[in-house]
């Protein structure tokens, strides 16, 4: 009688154990990802340290937009995750000079400065005019001044987009959605 009931107990518990995973790995490896924050180059938006929740099924749906923060596979190293801001969307003209960034595109053709409300002080440095092509974008981290980002290796194409930052979940005392 002890054994009917403890086999009981076992295929239960592994049914649930089945069920959670069916429903679980999913979940982990197409809809969301969890994502560490390594270095100063998002600052102060995040900081080095900060566990981030990655919905991966936005862009599958819709496009990305101007001032998300995005995860990315690195375009010379896709082992390498990188976190920046979309900055410039496909076929704009993004022009960098005097510390600030002035985007063309269709509907502004003499173009419009960009507005970031998001860090305080945003001087961008360098000098360059990029034109983005129909499936790329132009990143740039927060911390303009340390980060490695469209400035120096060029446009991020989209088949590099793995997600868009939209819960930090710690720390706890920063908790948010985005």
């Amino acid at each position: 009688m002890h054994f009917r009931k403890a086999l009981s107990f076992a295929w239960e518990t592994l049914k649930l154990v089945l069920i959670s995973l069916i429903i679980i790995i999913p979940v982990r490896y197409f809809i969301v990802q969890p994502f560490f924050v390594l270095g100063a180059s998002m600052e102060p938006t995040f900081q080095n340290g900060d566990y981030l929740i990655i919905d991966e099924i936005s862009y599958i749906v819709g496009e990305p937009k101007r001032g998300n923060v995005i995860v990315f596979r690195y375009p010379y190293n896709p082992k390498q995750y990188y976190i920046k801001r979309i900055v410039g969307l496909p076929g704009e003209i993004i022009s960098i000079h005097d510390k600030g960034i002035t985007i063309k595109n269709k509907e502004n053709p003499d173009g419009f400065p960009l507005k970031e409300s998001y860090i305080p002080e945003p001087d961008t440095y360098g000098n360059t005019t990029v034109t983005l092509g129909p499936d790329e974008y132009f990143v740039l981290g927060d911390n303009r001044e340390a980060s490695s980002d469209s400035r120096r290796w060029g446009p991020l194409k989209k088949e590099f987009i793995t997600g868009k930052v939209w819960i930090r979940a710690f720390p706890f005392e920063k908790a948010e959605t985005f």
